[in-house]
């Protein structure tokens, strides 16, 4: 089956490559993201391959089936950039990869923790400057602190289980539907609204919806205890990012970690060091000494790449035979799903 892939990396094509010896499928690399101008190279492709921040809103849907386009096939877990209910409706099927590594992002997001606490970022760059200097760059221990995970599905479970067993945290957490096996080790469920007002560190693993798009907005953050953490690993729009500027400016927060940016789209996975960005956001959050940003990769490992590459060929794979998609999404899913 023809495959258009778009906003294909390097690593994209080495391991969908790899994979697609064991399916046979004809792969068409596209280095440009999936949109309404890009959304014509589909032609004389039966699929589509898309990515976290490709557009198949109604009116690229609508594109992709007039090109013979029947199922686009998400190299992500997240789908909240898919008009599901116009796919429906134009009769695309769309698949996803739901579970690749949680490990892989549960590890960074410790990874980005620790670095940000323990000033690792700032170290690093004064030591290439031959600074040795300690000064400024006093952290606090882990052990013992109260940090509150926000969504514990695979992703948030693995990051408060590291954090209770293996730094003696005292993890406090939040989801519609508690795990038993993390109250069997001491993690308490709260609402959000308290978790918040408790937490030392705050790390984030929830879908973005409807209602949690701006979860952490500015009555929140003011709600937040002086000095506290925030990391995000899930989805940017988790975070009202110009409420958080402020909170930064107001001195009111310890520090942020973001590997994800809500207007992210157009920026991250490309190289624009020559370029002059004007999203003045983001722009402004990389100014401050307190704010560790890496560009959407806690999911970019060797075992996370492989499984994705497997898992879509698999999806595109059934489709062609006939049988049922076990990944496939429809407007009755909901949306966003990212756990």
């Amino acid at each position: 089956m023809r495959v258009a892939v778009f906003g294909a990396r390097s690593y994209d094509r080495l391991f969908l490559t790899v994979s697609n010896a064991g399916h046979g499928h004809d792969l068409r690399f596209i280095d440009a993201p999936l949109d309404p101008l890009t959304a014509s190279l589909s032609r004389d492709c039966r699929a589509i391959c898309a990515f976290v921040n490709d557009r198949l809103d109604g009116e690229v849907l609508t594109i992709l089936r007039g090109n013979g386009v029947e199922i686009a096939a998400l190299r992500c877990a997240g789908y909240n950039n898919v008009d599901l209910k116009a796919a429906d409706q134009l009769g695309i099927a769309i698949t996803r990869v739901p579970a690749y590594s949680p490990h892989a992002v549960s590890e960074f997001t410790i990874a980005l923790l620790l670095a940000l606490d323990r000033k690792i970022p700032r170290a690093w760059a004064r030591v290439r400057e031959n600074n040795y200097a300690l000064d400024g760059l006093v952290g606090r221990n882990l052990h013992r602190r109260t940090v509150g995970v926000v969504g514990t599905g695979q992703i948030g479970a693995l990051v408060a289980r590291t954090l209770r067993l293996g730094f003696g945290c005292e993890v406090i957490a939040s989801d519609p539907a508690p795990d038993p096996a993390l109250e069997a080790i001491g993690v308490e469920y709260v609402s959000v609204d308290a978790l918040l007002k408790r937490a030392e560190i705050v790390s984030l693993h929830c879908p973005l919806t409807p209602e949690t798009r701006h979860l952490i907005d500015a009555q929140r953050l003011a709600d937040m205890k002086p000095g506290a953490l925030i990391v995000n690993t899930s989805r940017g729009a988790l975070i009202d990012s110009k409420a958080l500027v402020d909170a930064l400016k107001a001195r009111h927060l310890g520090g942020v970690a973001l590997d994800v940016y809500e207007q992210e789209a157009g920026i991250f996975f490309d190289d624009l060091s020559n370029e002059i960005i004007d999203d003045d956001v983001l722009q402004r959050l990389l100014t401050f000494p307190n704010v560790l940003v890496t560009g959407h990769q806690a999911f970019l490992t060797e075992e996370a790449l492989a499984a994705i590459a497997e898992t879509t060929l698999t999806s595109l794979s059934d489709f062609e035979a006939g049988r049922p998609l076990l990944h496939r999404l429809r407007a009755t899913n909901g949306m966003g799903d990212v756990r």
